[in-house]
């Protein structure tokens, strides 16, 4: 599987590279998986705009990393998945599971925003804290 990654502060955007990525089974996933863990990212944006097709062991690493996530509470987000691949999702029903935007700008807005609804969440809590008898 060939990919990049460019950081950020706020996520990861990892964008695979290949029109047809086949995972390779556990092996590969696990390593994909070791380095996002590495990485620290609790928020990850994977950009499949140039893959045509995957097999069930890349919707399976799409599952792990959208837990590693959660398991962070952070947000994994899956951006501009071809139509091959989003069918691909739809008719293993991950579409419920699995956050999926249009484009990798939308993703990242969706970071933005999500980073910027905890702050305003952290600070309302202290505030209505003070208040408490």
């Amino acid at each position: 599987m060939k990919y990049s990654v460019e950081k950020s502060e706020k996520y990861n955007l990892t964008s695979i590279k290949r029109r047809k990525t086949y995972f390779g089974g556990s092996t590969r996933i696990k390593v994909w998986t070791c380095k996002i863990e590495r990485w620290g990212a609790k928020n990850i944006i994977l950009d499949l705009s140039i893959v045509k097709y995957t097999d069930s062991s890349g919707l399976s690493s799409i599952l792990v990393g959208n837990r590693l996530c959660e398991n962070e509470k952070g947000l994994f987000v899956i951006a501009a998945p071809t139509e091959h691949v989003l069918k691909l999702i739809k008719i293993s029903q991950l579409d419920s599971v699995l956050t999926i935007l249009p484009t990798v700008e939308e993703s990242i807005d969706a970071f933005l925003w999500t980073s910027l609804n905890r702050i305003l969440r952290k600070k309302a809590e202290k505030k209505n804290r003070k208040f408490c008898l």
